[in-house]
Protein backbone atom coordinates (compact mmCIF):
# COMPACT_ATOMS: atom_id res chain seq x y z
CA UNK A 1 0.00 0.00 0.00
CA UNK A 2 1.46 3.68 -1.06
CA UNK A 3 -0.55 6.42 0.72
CA UNK A 4 0.40 9.91 -0.67
CA UNK A 5 -0.81 12.56 0.96
CA UNK A 6 -1.09 15.57 -0.64
CA UNK A 7 -2.49 18.90 -0.74
CA UNK A 8 -1.03 22.86 -1.66
CA UNK A 9 2.10 24.49 0.07
CA UNK A 10 1.00 24.77 3.74
CA UNK A 11 -1.04 22.08 4.00
CA UNK A 12 1.06 19.90 6.35
CA UNK A 13 1.74 17.01 4.07
CA UNK A 14 5.25 16.52 5.35
CA UNK A 15 4.26 16.67 9.36
CA UNK A 16 0.97 14.57 8.70
CA UNK A 17 2.43 12.34 6.64
CA UNK A 18 5.62 11.95 8.43
CA UNK A 19 2.98 11.38 11.77
CA UNK A 20 1.31 9.05 10.02
CA UNK A 21 4.09 7.01 9.30
CA UNK A 22 5.57 6.72 12.43
CA UNK A 23 1.68 6.19 13.64
CA UNK A 24 1.48 3.45 11.33
CA UNK A 25 5.29 2.18 11.51
CA UNK A 26 5.70 2.51 8.17
CA UNK A 27 8.87 4.29 5.91
CA UNK A 28 7.91 7.73 4.78
CA UNK A 29 9.48 9.56 1.70
CA UNK A 30 9.01 13.70 1.55
CA UNK A 31 8.37 14.61 -1.96
CA UNK A 32 10.09 18.06 -1.58
CA UNK A 33 13.21 16.20 -0.93
CA UNK A 34 13.43 15.23 -4.64
CA UNK A 35 12.85 17.69 -6.60
CA UNK A 36 16.22 18.61 -8.68
CA UNK A 37 17.96 22.10 -7.46
CA UNK A 38 16.55 24.21 -10.49
CA UNK A 39 13.04 23.36 -9.18
CA UNK A 40 14.05 24.15 -5.56
CA UNK A 41 15.58 27.49 -6.84
CA UNK A 42 12.69 28.42 -8.89
CA UNK A 43 10.87 28.06 -5.91
CA UNK A 44 13.00 29.89 -3.95
CA UNK A 45 13.03 33.12 -6.13
CA UNK A 46 8.72 32.86 -6.08
CA UNK A 47 8.76 31.04 -10.29
CA UNK A 48 5.74 28.63 -10.27
CA UNK A 49 6.53 25.38 -11.44
CA UNK A 50 5.30 23.83 -14.92
CA UNK A 51 4.24 20.50 -16.29
CA UNK A 52 7.90 20.22 -17.57
CA UNK A 53 9.47 21.30 -14.64
CA UNK A 54 7.50 19.11 -12.62
CA UNK A 55 7.97 15.79 -14.65
CA UNK A 56 11.17 15.02 -13.39
CA UNK A 57 10.51 15.21 -9.82
CA UNK A 58 6.98 12.91 -10.43
CA UNK A 59 9.13 10.70 -12.32
CA UNK A 60 11.93 10.09 -9.70
CA UNK A 61 8.94 9.70 -6.99
CA UNK A 62 7.37 6.92 -9.49
CA UNK A 63 10.91 5.30 -9.15
CA UNK A 64 10.82 5.85 -5.05
CA UNK A 65 7.15 4.11 -4.69
CA UNK A 66 8.47 1.41 -7.69
CA UNK A 67 11.48 0.27 -5.18
CA UNK A 68 8.97 0.12 -2.27
CA UNK A 69 7.01 -1.83 -4.42
CA UNK A 70 9.70 -4.31 -5.16
CA UNK A 71 10.71 -4.81 -1.61
CA UNK A 72 6.71 -5.11 -0.97
CA UNK A 73 7.12 -2.67 1.46
CA UNK A 74 4.29 -0.05 2.27
CA UNK A 75 4.89 3.86 2.16
CA UNK A 76 3.62 7.31 3.26
CA UNK A 77 4.96 9.70 0.75
CA UNK A 78 4.13 13.64 1.01
CA UNK A 79 3.62 15.35 -3.08
CA UNK A 80 1.67 18.05 -3.81
CA UNK A 81 -0.14 16.21 -6.53
CA UNK A 82 -2.11 18.75 -7.88
CA UNK A 83 -3.42 18.00 -10.78
CA UNK A 84 -5.46 14.78 -12.06
CA UNK A 85 -3.22 14.28 -14.46
CA UNK A 86 0.16 14.16 -11.98
CA UNK A 87 -1.99 11.75 -9.94
CA UNK A 88 -2.79 9.33 -12.83
CA UNK A 89 1.34 9.29 -13.41
CA UNK A 90 1.96 8.25 -9.78
CA UNK A 91 -0.78 5.53 -9.24
CA UNK A 92 0.66 4.72 -12.92
CA UNK A 93 -2.21 1.99 -13.40
CA UNK A 94 -1.67 0.44 -9.81
CA UNK A 95 -4.11 -0.57 -7.55
CA UNK A 96 -2.02 0.15 -4.26
CA UNK A 97 -1.80 3.86 -4.67
CA UNK A 98 -4.66 6.01 -2.39
CA UNK A 99 -4.38 9.44 -2.14
CA UNK A 100 -5.13 11.29 1.24
CA UNK A 101 -5.99 15.30 0.53
CA UNK A 102 -5.56 17.91 3.05
CA UNK A 103 -7.89 20.31 2.34
CA UNK A 104 -7.48 24.12 4.14
CA UNK A 105 -8.66 27.62 3.34
CA UNK A 106 -6.42 30.08 1.75
CA UNK A 107 -6.28 32.12 4.72
CA UNK A 108 -5.22 29.58 6.57
CA UNK A 109 -2.79 27.90 4.17
CA UNK A 110 -1.31 31.71 3.98
CA UNK A 111 -0.59 31.87 7.95
CA UNK A 112 0.99 28.63 7.96
CA UNK A 113 3.18 29.67 4.90
CA UNK A 114 3.98 33.12 6.78
CA UNK A 115 4.67 31.11 10.53
CA UNK A 116 7.07 28.46 8.49
CA UNK A 117 10.86 28.84 9.32
CA UNK A 118 13.39 28.13 6.74
CA UNK A 119 12.06 26.69 3.57
CA UNK A 120 12.82 27.02 -0.20
CA UNK A 121 9.24 27.47 -0.92
CA UNK A 122 7.97 30.95 -1.26
CA UNK A 123 4.79 31.89 0.04
CA UNK A 124 3.96 33.93 -2.88
CA UNK A 125 3.59 30.59 -4.72
CA UNK A 126 0.71 29.80 -2.93
CA UNK A 127 -1.96 31.66 -5.25
CA UNK A 128 -0.10 29.68 -7.89
CA UNK A 129 -0.60 26.36 -6.14
CA UNK A 130 -4.07 27.33 -5.61
CA UNK A 131 -5.05 28.18 -9.11
CA UNK A 132 -3.27 24.96 -10.18
CA UNK A 133 -4.89 22.56 -8.04
CA UNK A 134 -7.59 20.45 -9.16
CA UNK A 135 -8.79 19.17 -5.94
CA UNK A 136 -9.50 15.55 -6.51
CA UNK A 137 -13.18 14.14 -6.06
CA UNK A 138 -13.82 12.70 -2.89
CA UNK A 139 -13.73 8.85 -4.61
CA UNK A 140 -10.35 9.39 -5.53
CA UNK A 141 -9.23 10.76 -2.82
CA UNK A 142 -10.49 10.67 0.98
CA UNK A 143 -10.63 14.35 2.29
CA UNK A 144 -9.01 15.55 5.59
CA UNK A 145 -9.91 19.30 6.88
CA UNK A 146 -6.59 20.79 8.54
CA UNK A 147 -7.89 22.69 11.38
CA UNK A 148 -7.02 20.35 13.59
CA UNK A 149 -3.41 19.80 15.20
CA UNK A 150 -1.52 17.02 13.56
CA UNK A 151 -2.40 14.06 15.87
CA UNK A 152 -5.83 14.51 15.56
CA UNK A 153 -5.52 15.03 11.65
CA UNK A 154 -3.37 11.65 11.27
CA UNK A 155 -6.15 9.92 13.22
CA UNK A 156 -9.01 11.40 10.99
CA UNK A 157 -6.52 9.99 7.87
CA UNK A 158 -6.57 6.54 9.14
CA UNK A 159 -10.45 6.67 10.00
CA UNK A 160 -10.27 7.97 6.38
CA UNK A 161 -9.36 5.16 4.32
CA UNK A 162 -5.26 4.47 5.48
CA UNK A 163 -6.05 1.73 7.88
CA UNK A 164 -5.42 -0.45 4.84
CA UNK A 165 -1.44 0.66 5.50
CA UNK A 166 -2.02 -0.23 9.00
CA UNK A 167 -2.88 -3.82 8.13
CA UNK A 168 0.21 -3.75 5.49
CA UNK A 169 2.50 -2.15 7.58
CA UNK A 170 1.68 -5.44 9.93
Amino acid sequence: MITIVMGVSGSGKSTVGGDLAAHLGLPFVDGDSLHPPVNRDKMAQGIALDDADRQPWLQAIVAVMDEHRGRQQSLIIACSALKRRYREFLRGGHSDVRFVYLHGAPAILAERLRARGEHFFNPALLDSQLATLEEPSRTEAAWVEITDPPARIVEKVIRAGCAEARRAAR
